[in-house]
């Protein structure tokens, strides 16, 4: 076991003003084992052998069989020339197919690349030169985008999985012509079947080989902060002190299950849902695709103790007709993050489900979620809660870098065991981004005087209007207090008088209808004159993340296009 260091040499803080709102399970510090990633399922898997360990659409694969299979991927990985070190391609939805891959691409000593499988060829040509995988592993779905690939990148084979191989039911009759006609297609690269490389065993006593615990072993690509996609490298030690400060602040238990629609291939997902809960040895109930329908019906079928997604997604449900008919009553926790959770979205959803939504914060430079309100204390409706043990938090100014006092502004830093070992290929911007061994999240906040911190804004979010600061979550907030609104979101836009005017664009609820001027008097009554936004446009929907983040960027994209060349605090 090991005890954490923080990265600049100094010992984990011995006192907190968080401290004293802990749950009284949790320590305010942890002991680490000093274990690889995949000993996370090894070691469940020796415990409660005969546990669940996935639940897809019924079908269920016991932790023994987890290991099993991920034991045999990897012999077979190898096989195939996979050696250590190497960067190889996820490109799968929630399925028992990402968990297989995944642990055994870790037990073959690979670095794994977990991507969007809907990102489009020009995004996939980009991580493929910028890692220099060789290998993917995707769905019938996606291989003609990944085999279009093979001659403008280093990609040397494809394994490809049917999504039915591991359904208790068949495809239908067109969704299984559909995938043999799309393998037929793009035969000619050499497709390896996935399920063929599960059928070799491991020789006896088969263990895989040690990797020191500071190796890479996930490179995952995030906009940083800077919003430039650039591969966040996460050591062994990373992700299994993660597990362990997850684990400890929601009190897991092989005893409880979490619903898994939040993707896998994103930071949020793969540490919450899969690395702690496979740590538990909990059930983790896998949905491929967010749909709130499905899920409603899911959570009522097989009754999950937890909820991991971001704020749209639980707007979906409570926005789902006759919600009421579903029984939740199963929820022990809905976990929050991504993005901001605003008192209407939490009050809305919890009068409806009855369930309790705890607002908390990650990124993926620190691997994931690193602090969040208390499991059972103290909630402070607006706060992304206290630091989880052995993360160390504080806000410095942004024009000079001093410490600031409860109350004040400025960014957030942080140290903690999951702290990123840097960005792949940009030495220069990690050193910026981690001074001293403290993490610059770019994110604008204060503490206040119980040690719970608060966003108000990203650095680069901030609207400077006349002079004066405009942070877009204060006026985000407005929106969705609005009776009529179903999502909406604030951004800044080029103005040649003042530098920057407030535009927001609202998503109405089903049936409503409003008009700008009446949405702008709404926010005179609430707002200081230079808050109140000058333009309000209606939408049908907004653009979102891979994960239904609300892309303010996006939005920002469009003004500048309309405004070429007439925005350069933004470039």
């Amino acid at each position: 076991m090991v005890s954490w260091i923080g990265q600049s040499g100094h010992d984990v803080p011995e006192f907190r003003p968080w401290f004293k709102y802990y749950d009284p399970q949790v320590p305010h510090h942890l002991i680490y084992p000093p274990i690889p990633l995949h000993s996370l399922l090894d070691e469940t898997a020796s415990k409660t052998p005969s546990s669940p360990c996935t639940n897809f659409f019924g079908k269920c694969l016991s932790y023994q069989q987890m290991k099993n299979l991920s034991d045999r991927f990897a012999i077979s990985l190898s096989n195939l020339g996979v050696r250590k070190r190497d960067r190889v391609v996820l490109l799968l939805p929630n399925s028992p197919q990402f968990l297989i891959a995944y642990y055994g691409l870790l037990k073959a000593g690979a670095v794994v690349v977990p991507l969007n499988p809907l990102s489009v060829e020009r995004e996939l040509q980009f991580f493929l030169n910028d890692t220099e995988a060789k290998v993917v592993i995707t769905l019938p779905l996606f291989l003609e985008k990944v085999a279009w690939l093979i001659e403008k990148t280093s990609l040397k084979s494809i394994v490809c999985s049917r999504i039915a191989d591991f359904l208790p039911f068949p495809l239908n009759l067109v969704q299984g012509m559909r995938e043999r006609k799309l393998i037929r297609r793009v035969s000619c690269v050499g497709i390896v079947d996935f399920k063929e490389l599960l059928k070799k065993a491991p020789p006896p006593h088969w263990h895989p080989d040690p990797l020191p615990l500071d190796d890479m072993a996930v490179l995952m690509y995030s906009g940083g902060t800077t919003g430039i996609a650039k591969g966040v490298m996460l050591s062994q030690f990373n992700l299994v002190a993660n597990a362990h400060q997850i684990l400890a602040w929601a009190n897991l238990t092989d005893e409880q299950s979490v619903l898994a629609f939040l993707p896998l291939f994103h930071g949020f997902g793969m540490s919450v849902t899969m690395n702690a809960a496979v740590l538990a040895g909990g059930e983790i109930i896998l949905i491929p695709k967010f749909h709130a329908q499905t899920v409603a019906k899911a959570i009522q079928k097989y009754r999950p103790s937890f909820l991991i997604g971001v704020p749209t997604m639980f707007v979906q449900l409570s926005n789902l007709p006759r919600i009421e008919r579903y029984n939740f009553s199963s929820l022990k926790g809905i976990f929050v993050g991504a993005a901001p959770l605003t008192k209407a979205i939490k009050e809305e959803f919890e009068k409806k489900t009855g369930g309790r939504m705890i607002e908390g914060y990650g990124l993926t430079e620190s691997t994931t979620a690193i602090m969040a309100n208390p499991y059972h204390g103290l909630h402070k409706i607006g706060s992304i809660g206290i630091p989880f043990p052995d993360v160390d938090v504080k806000i410095v100014s942004i024009e000079d870098g001093q410490e600031r006092g409860s109350g004040e502004l400025g960014e957030i830093v942080l140290r903690s065991p999951s702290v990123m070992l840097g960005y792949y290929h940009h030495p220069e911007e990690t050193q910026r981004t981690i001074a001293d061994g403290w993490l610059y999240t770019g994110d604008i906040g204060y503490m206040d005087q119980d040690g719970y911190f608060y966003i108000t804004d990203r650095k680069k979010d901030l609207i400077i209007v006349g002079g004066f600061n405009v942070f877009p979550r204060e006026i985000d907030e407005l929106i969705y207090q609005h009776p009529k609104v179903k999502e909406g979101i604030t951004i800044g836009i080029p103005d040649p008088h003042k530098g920057e005017r407030i535009k927001v664009y609202i998503v109405l609820k089903e049936g409503e209808k409003a008009t700008s001027e009446e949405f702008i008097a709404y926010f005179k009554e609430r707002l200081t004159p230079y808050k109140v936004p000058s333009i309000v446009e209606f939408r049908q929907d907004l653009p979102k993340s891979m994960i239904g983040k609300i892309l303010r960027r996006a939005l920002r994209e469009e003004e500048m296009k309309k405004n070429s060349g007439g925005w350069k605090s933004y470039s």
